[in-house]
């Protein structure tokens, strides 16, 4: 699989990585064997990327890989963590003191002395402009126990104050077929200062993979039940924002635009990896099947211009007045 490097880490990473959200919790159960399954189809089709967080199953996301790799020691996978929705969303609690404990935890849960890359976990949007969390991370990757930071964000303005500072290593942020606006300030940005872009629910929770109609129901503990209009959490995390009904109906018309032999979840991720500036794209997955159909779509031909014309036009038409004043 194609490799990039990841901003000012200078490491490569799979292009398709694997988001682990749903290997902890708010997509439904699944079972151990089945995440351990996951994570090996992931690795056997080239991916060397795996993102998790420690609020995921209140730590099981992190607890699953690293049990995994230490049965791989040779899968040379760098694993990004998030740390700050365990607590109260306040900005006082964002203290070099709880950076270390937080990230204590998460070396515990993966079994390693330091971790790849840490993230603030979409934190309040004061913290961004914090010279003291700033301060902080930077006093981690002194210590030793992280070797780079980053920030997953909610909003391009976040981002942007993020890639100013010059310890950003990485930026998350929600970017797909249904959320252009990163296109227009936040990759270039993040290109010209050297900071890797993990793009984010690539498939909108699902919507871009074609599969779901308006009767769809998901099940009680999942996200796309329970928190459509951010009852939980920001509403951008949940179907990108957009209302279910009418995504519906854009996703459909999508799905027409992916070519022959490609399946719209795939067409959907190829879009994302041919975007100048990602560095990855980290899709979830339930199943090998779905973690090996991923990984493919970075093997597939570049979509042509007409069709890059064609899914704008359905973004202008469809989505943009519901998503792109709002993030």
């Amino acid at each position: 699989m194609e490799q990039r490097t990841f901003g000012r880490t200078g490491r490569r990473v799979s292009v398709v990585g694997l988001g682990t959200w749903q290997l902890g919790a708010d997509w439904g159960e699944v079972a151990e064997k089945d995440a351990l399954a996951v994570l090996d189809a992931a690795v056997e089709a080239g991916v060397t990327f795996f993102d998790t967080a420690d609020v995921y199953g209140d730590g099981r996301s992190e607890q699953l890989i690293g049990a995994y790799l230490r049965e791989r020691p040779d899968a040379d996978v760098l694993v990004a963590t998030k740390m700050g929705r365990r607590v109260a969303l306040d900005p006082a609690l964002y203290t070099l003191d709880n950076f270390r404990a937080w990230t204590d935890r998460s070396r515990a849960n993966l079994g390693v002395d330091r971790l790849d890359l840490v993230q603030l976990h979409c934190p309040p949007t004061s913290v961004y402009s914090s010279q003291a969390v700033f301060d902080a991370l930077d006093t981690l990757v002194e210590e030793g126990g992280i070797a780079a930071y980053g920030v997953s964000v909610e909003t391009c303005d976040e981002a942007l104050t993020a890639i100013e500072r010059p310890g950003t290593a990485g930026v998350q942020i929600i970017f797909n077929a249904f959320r252009m606006k990163p296109l227009e300030r936040v990759l270039p940005a993040a290109a010209d200062k050297g900071v890797g872009i993990i793009a984010r629910v690539p498939l909108a929770s699902g919507l871009l993979s074609g599969r779901y109609t308006k009767d769809t129901v998901f099940p009680a503990d999942d996200h796309r039940s329970y928190n459509r209009h951010g009852e939980r959490f920001d509403q951008g995390e949940t179907f990108s924002g957009i209302d279910f009904a009418s995504g519906v109906e854009a996703a459909a018309e999508f799905a027409a635009l992916a070519p022959e032999g490609v399946s719209p979840a795939q067409a959907a991720l190829r879009w994302v990896i041919q975007q100048p500036g990602v560095t990855a794209v980290i899709p979830g997955a339930r199943s090998p099947e779905q973690a090996r159909a991923n990984a493919e779509a970075a093997a597939l031909p570049a979509l042509p211009e007409a069709t890059l014309r064609a899914v704008r036009d359905l973004y202008d038409r469809r989505i943009r007045a519901q998503v792109h004043h709002r993030w």
